[in-house]
C-alpha cells in the first residue's frame, strides 16, 4: 500500500525548518534550496508543498502567529489580572531557544513586511486578532473604559521587551524587573507576581 503523506504536518516541518533558519543565519540566507537542505529533502520535495519561497515565508509567519496565539490561550486569566497579563507577556518573549527564534523571525518578518504585502496582511490580522482577544479578557475583568487602550500598551510593552532581548540577552533580568515595574503602572495595585527562574 502507498504510504499517505499528511500534507499539514510536512508543511508544519518545513515552515518550523524556514522559522529556525532565519533565526540562525537570517532571512537573505532562506530559499527553497537551503530550507531543503535544512528539511533533509530535495527542492522539488519541497516544491510540492510550497512553490516559492515567499509561499514559505507566508506560512512560516502565520504558523508563527499561531504559535504565540495557543501560548496564550494557555495562560490562566482567571488569576489576578496584573498576573495574568504578566504570565501573557512571557508568552511572547524570547526566555528560551524556541521562542528567541520565534521572536527573531517575528522582527524580521516585520521588517520584510514594510515591502511585502501578503506579509503585512498577516502581520496585521495576528496583531488585531491578539488586540482583540486582550481588550475583550480585560473588558470582563472590569476595565471597560480603557480596555482597547491598554490592549495596546500591552502589546507595545510586549514587543520592545522581545526586541530588547533579541539584542541585550544579557540584560534579561534587568529587563523582566523593568517588565515588573511597567505593569505596577499600567494595573496599580498591592504586590506583583515575580518571574520565574527559567
Amino acid at each position: 500500500m502507498p504510504k499517505t503523506v499528511d500534507r499539514d504536518e510536512q508543511r508544519r516541518q518545513i515552515g518550523a525548518a524556514l522559522l529556525k533558519l532565519v533565526a540562525e543565519r537570517g532571512l537573505d540566507e532562506v530559499s527553497v534550496r537551503t530550507v531543503a537542505a535544512a528539511t533533509g529533502r530535495s527542492p522539488g520535495a519541497v516544491q510540492k508543498y510550497f512553490r516559492t519561497k515567499d509561499e514559505m515565508l507566508t506560512f512560516a509567519a502565520e504558523l508563527t502567529g499561531e504559535r504565540i496565539e495557543r501560548r496564550m490561550a494557555e495562560v490562566n486569566t482567571a488569576l489576578p489580572l496584573r498576573q495574568a497579563l504578566r504570565d501573557l507577556i512571557l508568552t511572547t518573549l524570547p526566555v528560551d531557544a524556541e521562542r528567541r527564534a520565534e521572536a527573531t523571525a517575528q522582527l524580521t518578518f516585520a521588517i520584510h513586511a514594510a515591502h511585502h504585502p501578503g506579509l503585512a496582511a498577516i502581520r496585521r490580522q495576528v496583531d488585531q486578532d491578539i488586540r482583540q482577544a486582550l481588550a475583550t479578557w480585560l473588558e470582563s475583568a472590569g476595565h471597560e473604559t480603557h480596555a482597547a487602550a491598554l490592549a495596546d500598551a500591552v502589546i507595545a510593552l510586549s514587543d520592545g521587551l522581545a526586541l530588547r532581548m533579541l539584542y541585550t540577552p544579557q540584560e534579561r533580568e534587568h529587563l523582566l524587573t523593568a517588565l515588573d515595574h511597567a505593569l505596577d503602572a499600567l494595573i496599580p495595585g498591592p504586590g506583583t507576581a515575580r518571574h520565574p527562574r527559567e
